[in-house]
């Protein structure tokens, strides 16, 4: 916002209207241009015209220009573009001198040498027009269109429009107070450079950068005579002239310019006439905005909610809407390239758009909480025919309005490190019979009081017999982890998870986390997402260190000031010893277990999960530099959950449902797609964890997953 004017005489008002007074006096008409009524004007006098400009307000508010934000990746490029206007606002000295001179010659040429009002210009447009019996040419010079395209683009609601636009005395008048006040408070060239960043040049195209940009795929300090002429004639109408609707109009308009042009001098006759015979050499670049057209949609999508939640980007909705999408920011984000490629490319071999099934992975960097991926099997878009959806299945509900699926037995691992952490041995030893039925009574709740008084029947589908840590892991046997969890209470393990990253907030009466904190718990009843799962395992990745996801390091404002820095929150959930024996357990999930067939060139470690009724199949693994939750969940068109046994998937039919078979392929895809480029680090092996070194290596015979029943 500029400075406040000075106060503006009257008398000084009033010279800028004597000779346009004297004018009217004798013809007794409007005057082409302004539209005012000076037969009127001077019927009432020079002295009230002067006391009616005294009334009119002399500061013209220059509000910032809405610009259009950038996207851009871990390097710097451009993924997704926000703008209620597009626009990259240019200083002038970015403005090639010919597309000046062509903007000046056509619009207002005596700019340097008139003030607010040209006068000259306007009782020439004003006898032109009489004797054409139209408009012509017209009067206003550059400053007064400054102000009507300021006042407009201002406007806030219809009244203030309509008052911008309405074709009255009063309007005109203030128009001319505005650009004397204009006038006064900034030099000619700072109005020009204004003029054109603010102006329309059709298609969608605000400002000179802009129309520079979208018409030919050049900055505007670089446009020829040709692309400055037809840019410049734009401005006076640029829907009737928009090359894009109307080439002939269009080209017929350049002419005009450039015979402008060489009249004033500014350009040789010559060289005129040779440009005229050219065409007008469009190179449209669509302007894609939001997130549908983006090259990662879903982490698009991702990035806007995240920092929609952002107070400090706004006070309301409204607030951090409107800075987000005119405030010319750049928005600097975690997504590496590379890694999207690879989870789009490993999501959609699994699972085809116009299947009743959703595939969803979120790739999360332990130790930083970066996300370097999402993707999902439906694209973004409002066909549901053709599987395309708005809802985001990958992210949590606050960010993406889908609830989740169920992760099967991915939540054993939190009543695994519960147990750690409440220095169990990893050679803790259950019989885990085939069918065991549990008492609730005998699950601590939290506050240390019984979760109930029923029975909850537990049965496995793959192993039973005596197991320790390890076994029961790489065999996901339900039975074994339902005894586990009886020594750990359900209480520990459910407040890790939230640690953890689980965004378990589903409240039932007055017991938040009722409907989740149940002894089912363990084989995971609670609705979570792909990212949910990603940042959780990312905790053991990184030794116990737990890092909240962000798609966001920084924003910068259009002069490239950071605005605010997304850092690393991170807090030690775990000791160390705890996530060093969690990743040799897991191991064997990946070395001799379910998920044997997707061994990396590199340490990894990992957990497979089935739900009930086989609705969602999982695989969560990791490095120590890479977390990756693959889900397959059964899903008609809106979302609604269903079975995926018997669905076609696309590339197959699902007939038995199970996570080693269906997402931990997806999984692999994914990570071989990305761990050449990640440091080979390995695992610490545990010490002071009394079991450590437990046998796990052993392959397994069968394919077989885990199958959580809990109804």
């Amino acid at each position: 916002m500029s400075a406040p004017p000075e106060r503006l005489s009257a008398s000084r008002v009033a010279s800028h209207l004597a000779v346009m007074l004297a004018v009217a006096g004798v013809l007794g008409v409007v005057v082409a241009g302004l539209a005012i009524p000076f037969a009127g004007v001077v019927g009432v006098g020079a002295k009230n015209v002067a006391q009616t400009m005294d009334e009119l307000p002399a500061e013209l508010e220059t509000e910032a220009l809405p610009q259009r934000t950038r996207v851009v990746d871990e390097q710097g490029d451009t993924i997704a573009v926000f703008f209620d206007q597009n626009r990259v606002n240019v200083p002038l000295r970015q403005v090639s001198r010919t597309m000046v001179k062509a903007i000046v010659a056509i619009e207002d040429y005596r700019f340097y040498q008139h003030g607010a009002l040209d006068v000259k210009g306007t009782i020439r447009a004003f006898i032109t027009n009489q004797a054409n019996s139209g408009v012509v040419q017209g009067g206003s010079s550059i400053t007064q269109q400054l102000v009507k395209m300021t006042l407009v683009n201002q406007a806030k609601t219809a009244a203030e429009r309509k008052a911008a636009t309405d074709d009255s005395y009063a309007r005109k008048l203030r128009e001319l107070r505005y650009a004397v006040a204009l006038e006064q408070r900034h030099t000619k060239d700072w109005i020009l450079e204004r003029y054109l960043n603010t102006a329309y040049f059709g298609d969608g195209a605000h400002g000179i950068q802009a129309a520079a940009r979208h018409y030919f795929n050049v900055d505007a300090r670089k446009l020829n005579l040709k692309q400055s002429a037809m840019l410049a004639g734009l401005v006076k109408n640029p829907t009737d002239y928009d090359p894009t609707n109307a080439p002939d109009r269009a080209l017929e308009r350049r002419n005009v310019v450039l015979d402008r042009m060489a009249q004033l001098d500014i350009v040789p006759e010559e060289r005129v006439e040779k440009v005229k015979e050219r065409r007008l050499g469009l190179r449209i670049q669509p302007t894609a905005n939001g997130c549908v057209n983006s090259r990662a949609p879903f982490f698009c999508d991702f990035v806007l909610s995240y920092l929609m939640t952002d107070s400090a980007l706004g006070r309301t909705p409204e607030e951090r809407r409107g800075l987000i999408f005119s405030g010319g920011l750049t928005i600097r984000t975690t997504i590496d390239m590379e890694a999207q490629a690879a989870a789009d490319q490993a999501v959609s071999t699994a699972v085809y758009p116009e299947a009743q099934a959703i595939g969803g992975l979120a790739m999360v960097e332990p130790g930083t909480g970066k996300v370097r991926a999402i993707a999902q099997s439906r694209p973004m878009g409002r066909d549901k025919s053709a599987g395309q959806t708005y809802l985001n299945y990958v992210v949590p509900q606050k960010y993406g309005d889908s609830a989740g699926f169920q992760p099967g037995s991915t939540f054993k691992v939190f009543v695994l490190a519960a147990a750690l952490e409440q220095g169990m041995p990893l050679s803790t030893t259950f019989n885990a019979r085939e069918e065991m039925e549990f008492a609730e009574e005998t699950f601590e709740d939290c506050g240390g009081q019984p979760y109930g008084y029923g029975t909850w029947p537990v049965g496995n589908s793959t192993s039973s017999g005596v197991m320790n840590m390890y076994t029961g892991t790489r065999l996901s046997v339900n039975t074994y982890f339902a005894q586990l969890e009886q020594a750990t209470g359900i209480c520990a393990p459910y407040r890790l998870a939230k640690k953890m990253g689980v965004d378990l907030t589903n409240p039932v009466g007055d017991k938040p986390g009722l409907a989740e904190r149940v002894p089912s718990f363990t084989l995971g009843v609670a609705d979570a997402s792909p990212l949910e799962m990603a940042e959780a395992y990312a905790t053991f990745g990184a030794r116990g260190l737990h890092c909240d996801s962000r798609p966001v390091t920084a924003i910068e404002d259009a002069r490239g000031n950071v605005l605010k820095e997304y850092d690393a929150a991170c807090e030690q959930v775990l000791q160390q010893s705890t996530a060093d024996a969690v990743n040799d357990v897991l191991r064997g999930v990946i070395e001799g277990g379910f998920a044997a067939r997707q061994r990396l060139p590199q340490d990894a470690a990992g957990k497979t999960g089935t739900t009930n009724n086989g609705r969602a199949v999982w695989f969560v693994g990791y490095t120590p530099n890479m977390s990756t939750a693959a889900m397959i969940a059964g899903a008609n068109a809106s979302g609604t959950p269903q079975t995926l046994e018997g669905v076609d998937v696309g590339p197959a039919t699902i007939y038995t449902a199970s996570g080693s078979a269906y997402a931990a392929p997806m999984w692999g895809d994914a990570m071989r797609g990305v761990v050449d480029k990640l440091p080979d680090e390995q695992f610490v092996y545990p010490s002071g964890v009394a079991g450590a070194g437990g046998s796990y290596s052993a392959p397994l015979d069968s394919d077989d997953d885990d199958f959580d029943d809990f109804d």
